[in-house]
């Protein structure tokens, strides 16, 4: 029997969560520690987006402390630029809403050009005034004055970045919020959203497609956030394309995030040996990959790419479905990454909402990363059985994870060093 070689693999802060916890804290009653922040360009840009609003915002190594207003930004004007954070994007209108004053919302030639409209009318609908570039695109000019809260209907087939939006913000209203929803993806960003305005002592009620969020007040408190789950699939993948096994601290069963099922779920399915303790997840690959045939990515599709990367190893082609919402992410990624396999010599088939890659042997070609971290980070991992492969735009990955390229190349010095 050979020998497993092992590596760990330190990945930062879930994106994921702290954007949702610098939401909370800055609508919560208090102060509010956030310790092991995800610190990249995102984040980094939501941070200063909520300082130029006024909110008091302290930061140390790896502590951001942020003092709470329920009343909306003690700025009464103020002009916010995302950058490329689409999170921001879509989080700040709401936060912004609750406030009384004028308000500028703008980011990047790429985040002007992903939808807003579902957001925008939501809010619209429960009386914020807002005027947008032709098509509810960025930028935004908010005029707020409260909002009194009330029934709201959203399309949230795109985003659910959407409905988090408005659940976050709903507390804080005078009469809280009715939301009833219609083509909701990814869901389990919902169900992490509603977990942690739980822990920030706001209970909301669900009833099939409507959440139902009274009135309350948030509590600042001190708050770790856990490693994200969608860089972790880069390293879970990498051990599976390798045959090495990878150990990610900080991120077993208790997560809540839902793309660790990248992980139990698909690469399971994959032949892969994944064990998940109370805060640690440890992935080991197979001698060949399996096919898991026909996969549902709805609720997951952020990890549609790092699939895709090694599907061309497995023993059998790799169907992916409902994952129309990547088309409209920083770039077309089913375009993206399917054309990246394309130009290795891998055969790949799509359609509006699925693509298939069959097996092959891909050979090394400059990738086109479209200013994409994750085409960036999934075409990292097709490099590891890839010789020759180059990234025309490495650095974008500092949008979630500045370090990616050095942990992955200490990743694999680990399973060198421990090879038999």
């Amino acid at each position: 029997m050979t020998a497993v070689r092992h590596a760990t693999a330190r990945v930062p802060g879930s994106k994921s969560v702290t954007a949702r916890a610098l939401f909370l804290a800055a609508v919560a009653e208090g102060t509010t520690r956030l310790s092991r922040p995800l610190d990249a360009s995102d984040t980094r840009a939501f941070l200063g987006a909520i300082a130029t609003l006024g909110y008091s915002v302290e930061q140390t190594e790896n502590v951001w402390a942020v003092t709470g207003n329920r009343a909306g930004p003690p700025a009464e004007n103020a002009t916010v630029w995302c950058h490329d954070a689409g999170t921001a994007a879509r989080f700040l209108p709401a936060l912004v809403s609750l406030g009384h004053g004028r308000y500028r919302i703008d980011a990047s030639d790429q985040m002007r050009a992903r939808p807003m409209s579902p957001l925008v009318q939501a809010l619209r609908d429960i009386g914020v005034h807002i005027d947008a570039a032709p098509g509810d695109r960025l930028p935004l000019e908010i005029r707020a004055d409260g909002v009194v809260g009330g029934d709201v209907a959203l399309d949230a087939g795109v985003s659910s970045q959407y409905l988090t939006a408005l659940c976050l913000m709903a507390p804080a209203t005078k009469n809280g919020l009715r939301i009833t929803v219609s083509q909701l993806v990814s869901v389990p960003y919902v169900d992490l959203t509603l977990a942690m305005m739980r822990e920030f002592g706001v209970d909301a009620n669900r009833d099939g497609q409507t959440f139902i969020i009274p009135p309350a007040t948030y509590r600042a408190h001190d708050y770790a956030i856990e490693p994200d789950a969608s860089t972790a699939s880069y390293f879970f993948a990498a051990a599976a394309l390798t045959g090495n096994s990878v150990t990610v601290p900080g991120l077993g069963r208790r997560s809540r995030q839902g793309d660790l099922r990248f992980a139990t779920d698909v690469l399971a399915r994959m032949g892969c040996q994944v064990e998940s303790g109370e805060d640690d997840t440890t992935v080991t690959g197979p001698t060949q990959l399996r096919s898991p045939g026909e996969i549902i990515m709805r609720d997951i599709s952020d990890t549609m790419m790092t699939l895709a990367a090694i599907a061309p190893f497995a023993d059998a082609p790799v169907l992916i479905r409902d994952v129309a919402n990547c088309r409209v992410k920083e770039c077309d990624r089913i375009d993206a990454i399917t054309t990246a396999l394309n130009a290795c010599g891998i055969t790949t088939r799509t359609g509006p909402d699925w693509l298939e890659v069959t097996p092959g042997e891909p050979r090394g070609t400059m990738i086109d990363c479209h200013a994409d971290h994750r085409i960036t980070m999934a075409a990292s991992v097709l490099g590891l059985r890839t010789p020759g492969l180059r990234l025309n735009d490495p650095k974008c990955v500092a949008k979630t994870f500045p370090g990616f390229h050095d942990e992955l190349d200490h990743v694999v010095a680990q399973w060198q060093q421990t090879a038999p």
